[in-house]
């Protein structure tokens, strides 16, 4: 386990207005901060247990970690994972000997699995974020916030089972209470907001995110009873935002971030935090573990938020020479044609015009502007 760096980044910095330093836990050996709480639980195992072997349920990061600490102590790990866990995290848990079961459709139904196990086999279920054990693991990365970040004035930390933030308000607070915790979650699965409004964890849908890391029916009744004394307050984040934090984090400090770790950044990027301008900010940027296959699409799905991509169709002239003309007008205009797609079918009943779909590469939200009003005044019809 590694004791990760919290580094000034002046990118971020320049481009959300703050002082923000990045608590960088996706460089841990398995990809996330799980490997804190995994190794915890583990070593506090008694030798019994330990030869009973461990088993939990993870669409992901928590697997991972128990595996390779597992393989580490010489303890025998089961993980079940949902049917839609990434791929490239399941042969990752194989890789470090792990047996592994996929089963249900989301977390609530893996855990159903894996309970059987604990009373079938007599196997110790490690939680992946409501064990007491697991969260006094997380809670060191509030500690080495405080030690390297000296003057830090608030911590955004991303939600799920709230295990996380749990443990890292509890460290932070005890030691440094006038810090501020801010948790974030995606708007997809607001968990933790739900249990706030009804006192207690409720059971949620769960929807698809980017953030997939933080999808879970019901945050931990244990982790909710500690966050909720610690968290300062929690505000929601857009795909759209997540996507951009993905991207921003690629380009700007050349990580591959997953969204569920991007999403302290996302809440920046949002604009719900206007108090945080000028203010020393860290970012818990928890896990690293995209899918390869889903991030080229999470790319583009940055570009269009942040007006780097734009879509559209246009009716242009048939006759020779016809695309020319439009390709020259997007030419001048300094935008870039990634793809066009010529529908003729189904297109105007005039033969001598032809429908386009075209894709192009812009700088931002205006340039688009500049170029449908270049269209618009050169007669070309957008629909």
């Amino acid at each position: 386990m590694l004791l990760t760096p919290c580094r000034e980044s002046a990118a971020l910095s320049e481009l959300t207005g703050s002082r923000v330093f990045a608590k960088s836990e996706y460089l841990q050996r398995t990809g996330s901060f799980k490997e804190r709480g995994a190794r915890n639980a583990l070593l506090l195992l008694s030798d019994a247990e330990r030869a009973r072997g461990v088993v939990a349920a993870s669409a992901g990061n928590h697997a991972l970690a128990l595996a390779f600490h597992g393989r580490d102590l010489g303890i025998p790990v089961t993980v079940v994972m949902p049917r839609f866990a990434p791929l490239v995290k399941q042969a990752r848990c194989r890789a470090f000997g792990a047996t592994v079961e996929l089963f249900g459709d989301d977390i609530g139904e893996a855990k159903e699995l894996a309970d059987r196990f604990v009373t079938e086999h007599g196997m110790i279920y490690v939680h992946g974020f409501d064990g007491r054990d697991v969260m006094a693991g997380q809670g060191t990365v509030g500690l080495e916030i405080l030690e390297q970040v000296s003057d830090a004035e608030a911590v955004i930390v991303p939600i799920g089972g709230a295990g996380l933030i749990a443990g890292i308000g509890q460290a932070v607070k005890t030691l440094r209470p006038q810090v501020e915790i801010i948790g974030v979650e995606p708007e997809n699965c607001a968990t933790f907001s739900a249990a706030l409004e009804k006192g207690e964890p409720v059971l949620c849908p769960i929807v698809p995110s980017l953030a997939d890391g933080l999808s879970v029916p019901r945050v931990g009744p244990n982790a909710f009873a500690l966050a909720q004394t610690v968290v300062d307050r929690t505000i929601q984040v857009s795909e759209k935002h997540i996507a951009l934090a993905i991207l921003r984090l690629l380009e700007l400090e050349k990580g591959v971030v997953e969204g569920g770790g991007a999403s302290a950044l996302a809440a920046l990027l949002s604009g719900r935090l206007p108090h945080l301008k000028g203010r020393n900010v860290v970012l818990v940027l928890c896990g690293g573990n995209i899918d390869p296959a889903v991030l080229g699409r999470v790319i583009e799905h940055g570009l269009v938020a942040d007006g780097r991509l734009a879509r559209f169709r246009c009716v242009i002239s048939d006759r020779p020479g016809g695309l020319a003309v439009f390709a020259d007008l997007l030419a001048r205009v300094g935008a870039s044609v990634k793809q066009i797609v010529h529908e003729r079918a189904f297109a105007s009943p005039d033969v001598s015009k032809v429908e386009v779909d075209c894709i192009i590469e812009t700088r931002d939200h205006t340039h688009i502007a500049e170029v449908r009003r270049a269209l618009v005044e050169a007669d070309f019809e957008i629909r």
